[in-house]
C-alpha cells in the first residue's frame, strides 16, 4: 500500500485507515482476522474513539492485536476524545483524563495522533493548549488534530495550541460532497454553490492539514451505503464499469475516487470484514484519471456549470 505524509510530511501512514469504530461487536478471533487482515494489505494506520463502543473497541483491538512493545513499532494509533453523554468538552481535565482511559485500554504508552472529537463550542483554546502541551512534553500524544471542524474553529484553537493541527476528519464520500460542489459551483446562484464548511478543503490544502474522510461509502448522515443502493443507478452503473474495467471492486473504485484528490486524504474505513478490508486496500493501486473522475462525481447526480 502506498504512503500519505500527514501533515504535509509530519507522519508517514498508511493512505487508508482502519475505522474501528465496529470492532467492540466482535469476537476476539473475529477481531484478531480483522486487525491480521489490516496489516497484511498494508494498512498500519488504526484509528479510534473513546467513545467507540464506550472503550471496548480499543479494548478488544489492543487484544486482537497482541499490544506489546515491538507490535507497538509496527503500527501507528489515532483516538479521539471529547464526546460526552450529552455534551462536549474539551477541558483540560476531560481532555487529560481521556488520554490516560485511552492509553490504559489500547496497552499502550504514547499515540500517534489525538484528535478532538466534533467541536466543542464553550472550548477554551487555552486549557487546549495546556493539556495538549503536558501531553506532548510527557510523550503521552506525539501529534494533534481536529474532527469536523471549520477553518475559524481550527484557526482559533491554532492561536493557543503551540503543536501543528496535522489532521481533520471529515464527512465526504462520492454522494456527500458539499465541500467539494462549492468550490465547483463558486459565484451561481443554486443550492450547490452554498459554501456551508468555510472552504474547508482549500483551507486543509493551503495549511497542510491531511482531510480524513469517514463514512466514505455512506450518504446522508448514515442513512446507508450508495453502493448498490437502487437509489443511485448511475452512479452505480459508472462504478461498476469502471471496477470491472480495472479488475478491482466497486468499494475499490469509491476509495480510489478519494485518493485521486490532490488533497491526498486519507480515507478511513469501516469495515470489520477481512474481504471487504482486501477489496479496499486494492484502491491504493488504482488510479483514475481526471475524465474518470468527473464521471463519477456527474453521476452521483452532480451537474457542471
Amino acid at each position: 500500500m502506498k504512503k500519505i505524509n500527514l501533515g504535509n510530511g509530519v507522519l508517514p501512514a498508511s493512505e487508508i485507515s482502519l475505522g474501528c469504530m465496529r470492532m467492540a461487536g466482535l469476537t476476539a478471533k473475529d477481531a484478531e482476522l480483522v486487525v491480521r487482515t489490516a496489516l497484511e494489505v498494508g494498512i498500519d494506520f488504526f484509528d479510534h474513539a473513546d467513545i467507540y463502543g464506550g472503550g471496548k473497541s480499543e479494548e478488544v483491538f489492543a487484544k486482537a492485536i497482541g499490544m506489546k512493545a515491538s507490535v507497538r513499532e509496527t503500527v501507528l494509533l489515532q483516538s479521539k476524545c471529547g464526546i460526552r453523554q450529552g455534551f462536549f468538552d474539551f477541558s483540560k481535565e476531560h481532555i487529560l483524563s481521556s488520554v490516560e482511559g485511552i492509553l490504559k485500554r489500547l496497552k499502550t504508552d504514547y499515540l500517534d495522533v489525538l484528535l478532538l472529537h466534533r467541536p466543542d463550542t464553550l472550548v477554551e483554546p487555552e486549557e487546549v493548549a495546556e493539556a495538549f502541551s503536558l501531553l506532548h512534553r510527557t510523550g503521552k500524544v506525539r501529534h494533534f488534530g481536529v474532527s469536523n471542524q471549520n477553518p475559524m474553529q481550527i484557526e482559533l484553537l491554532q492561536q493557543s495550541v503551540q503543536q501543528k493541527l496535522i489532521a481533520n476528519q471529515l464527512q465526504l464520500s462520492i454522494t456527500n460532497t458539499g465541500m467539494i460542489d462549492s468550490g465547483i459551483n463558486v459565484n451561481m446562484k443554486i443550492d450547490r454553490s452554498l459554501d456551508r464548511d468555510g472552504s474547508i478543503l482549500e483551507y486543509c490544502r493551503l495549511k497542510g492539514i491531511t482531510i480524513q474522510p469517514w463514512s466514505p461509502f455512506q450518504y446522508g448522515f448514515f442513512e446507508g451505503a450508495f453502493l448498490g443502493d437502487a437509489k443511485f443507478p448511475e452512479l452505480n452503473k459508472k462504478i461498476d464499469e469502471m471496477a470491472d474495467a480495472k479488475g478491482v471492486t466497486n468499494t475499490a473504485i469509491a476509495i480510489a475516487w478519494l485518493l485521486r484528490h490532490p488533497a491526498k486524504m486519507q480515507p478511513i474505513i469501516g469495515t470489520m470484514n477481512p474481504q471487504r478490508i482486501r477489496d479496499i486496500a486494492k484502491a491504493s493501486g488504482v488510479e483514475l484519471t481526471r475524465p474518470e473522475w468527473y464521471e463519477i462525481y456527474r453521476a452521483a447526480g452532480n451537474t457542471l456549470p
